[in-house]
């Protein structure tokens, strides 16, 4: 087995590199407050368990939306679709309206979802975890609605590709 090294002078950029090439799914986590709807994305989304219904998230502590999303009693999880960059990219800013031209709905629990999304997760904060320069965050699933025939963002090498059925 060869194992190529890179020569990076921080450890964090390098293995920052080496994370990008795990192919990862985008996920919005969103909720509405008396102002509208706020929300982030986040790539480290997993499942957990299926009885009870579980998933994880992961957010890093220098988030300042996560604070105010934490706090809300349902958070709305969409799988971004793969037409979705735009939409991930104004989630991910740390200026202006991340909503601005993002269709969205709202549920009876002000859980907020990106429309055209591959899936919905309506969810609760179960518990939390420290992940170092991350909070590891175990959501409690009460909803689920799916939407098979739409095509995830992929997030890869720190960038969004396609998946192509071979």
């Amino acid at each position: 087995m060869t194992v190529q090294q890179t020569s990076t002078p921080e450890p964090q950029v390098q293995l920052r590199r080496a994370f990008a090439t795990f192919p990862t799914g985008v996920v919005a986590v969103c909720a509405l407050d008396d102002e509208g709807p706020m929300g982030m994305a986040v790539n480290s989304f997993t499942s957990i368990s299926l009885d009870p219904p579980l998933a994880a998230i992961s957010v890093a502590r220098t988030s300042t939306t996560w604070p105010a999303l934490s706090t809300r009693a349902r958070l709305g999880l969409s799988i971004l679709s793969s037409a979705h960059g735009a939409v991930c990219r104004r989630l991910s800013s740390r200026d202006g309206d991340r909503f601005a031209g993002v269709d969205w709905h709202a549920d009876q629990q002000r859980a907020v979802y990106v429309r055209d999304s591959a899936l919905w997760l309506q969810c609760s904060v179960a518990d939390r975890f420290d992940g170092g320069d991350h909070e590891i965050v175990l959501l409690e699933i009460h909803d689920v609605t799916t939407f098979p025939d739409v095509a995830p963002l992929v997030f890869h090498e720190s960038r969004f590709r396609d998946l192509v059925d071979g």
